[in-house]
């Protein structure tokens, strides 16, 4: 089966997207050649080793708390907060509560 990219104009509930997923509930909402906006479920305690990805990038917290390293800070990233990376910078990441975020990559043009 396909997995469901959210259609334009459609409404998105952040709390119930992946509800269709057995299992994690991390899925992407939007991909296109511009963009990519997923759901990303991180539970406590997991990490995700230092990575970049070549576009800007927005990080906002949904629900829960994530440790977030980048440019040599380490940040805890609360309810409600969001921040912004630059292309290419190195991050990492680490869920201090079961927590959910959204996350937007911007695809530069090539």
């Amino acid at each position: 089966m396909a997995t469901h990219h959210a259609a334009p104009g459609e409404i998105v509930d952040l709390a119930s997207w992946a509800d269709d997923l057995p299992v994690e509930k991390t899925k992407v909402i939007v991909k296109t050649d511009q963009m990519q906006l997923a759901r990303l479920v991180i539970p406590k305690d997991k990490e995700f080793p230092s990575h970049k990805v070549p576009g800007p990038i927005t990080i906002q917290c949904i629900t829960g708390k994530i440790l977030f390293t980048a440019m040599g800070t380490e940040q805890e990233l609360h309810s409600g907060q969001l921040l912004y990376l630059m292309p290419g910078e190195p991050h990492s990441l680490k869920g201090i509560e079961d927590s959910v975020v959204l996350l937007t990559i911007l695809i530069a043009n090539q």
